[in-house]
């Protein structure tokens, strides 16, 4: 029976794909920094912390990165394996969104990232791992997201939406458990080794768009906060709102996704959201 290793496995895209590894006959050890019960056969929780120690089995089949990059680099790059674990990992799509920021932090997490694939990938040499990178565009759909899901919950408490109207770049929402899918469906394609693929949703929106997709899946009535576009801008100027993340508002924020397709079908859906969309299981 062969062993996954599941690193970051009690966040957005680790939900779904555990569940995804067990279907596939998987024995799997999730990684997690608080106890978890052992709730399935062949599923085992283990505390560790990527930057510390991690009682990770010596001889996996299969490594998956769900979380912070640069520490499972880090990790992967000391870490006494035996074999030659296939890996799986997931960056970010900021790596080129926010390559041009204004923003100095934002700037420095793209430094970060680029270096953790690099990193990643010399590590995955050296023990002869077949490695892939996927980078996603804003991910949804577990309810423990950090980009939708917090807005959603705010209006579902307040019953007041923020609506930004001309905010028109395009969005690429992309959902957790079609990423879950993405990250199985490389271990049979060796055309994605030594690989990084940009992955984004089926339906490209514009910002405006996609928040009242969002408003009008939620439960309750809440009364619109329309916050034109141009008052943002005033408000970053003034240091009242990120001026990084408001310039983003009218810039196009998508993934070219061709190489995906062509070489491990990656076919998401659509961005469709409903009131469960926002609650955490």
């Amino acid at each position: 029976m062969p062993l996954a290793l599941v690193a970051g496995a009690s966040g957005a895209v680790g939900r779904f794909l555990l569940p995804r590894l067990l279907d596939a006959g998987y024995e799997v050890v999730a990684l997690s920094r608080v106890p978890r019960a052992d709730t399935q056969p062949r599923l085992r929780w283990v505390i560790g912390d990527l930057d510390r120690e991690v009682p990770a089995p010596s001889a996996p089949d299969a490594i998956f990165s769900l979380g912070p990059l640069d520490g499972f680099a880090r990790w992967f790059a000391r870490a006494a394996l035996d074999g030659r674990p296939r890996v799986v990992a997931l960056g970010s799509m900021s790596i080129d969104s926010k390559r041009d920021s204004s923003d100095a932090g934002e700037r420095a997490v793209v430094e970060r990232l680029h270096a953790a694939e690099q990193e990643l990938a010399a590590a995955a040499v050296r023990r002869g791992s077949a490695w892939t990178v996927l980078r996603p565009t804003l991910i949804y759909g577990a309810g423990v997201d950090r980009s939708l899901t917090p807005i959603a919950r705010f209006a579902m408490r307040w019953r007041v939406f923020p609506r930004l109207p001309g905010a028109r770049g395009l969005r690429q929402p992309v959902h957790a458990d079609d990423l879950a899918a993405a990250c199985l469906a490389v271990l049979g394609h060796p055309a994605s080794h030594s690989r990084i693929y940009a992955l984004g949703g089926g339906e490209r929106l514009g910002f405006d768009a996609m928040l009242e997709r969002v408003r009008a899946s939620l439960p309750v009535s809440c009364l619109p906060l329309p916050l034109p576009i141009a008052a943002a801008r005033t408000m970053a100027r003034l240091g009242w709102a990120p001026a990084a993340a408001v310039e983003r508002l009218e810039r196009d924020l998508v993934a070219d996704d061709a190489a995906a397709r062509a070489d491990f079908g990656w076919a998401p859906r659509g961005f469709v959201v409903a009131a469960d969309t926002w609650r955490a299981p």
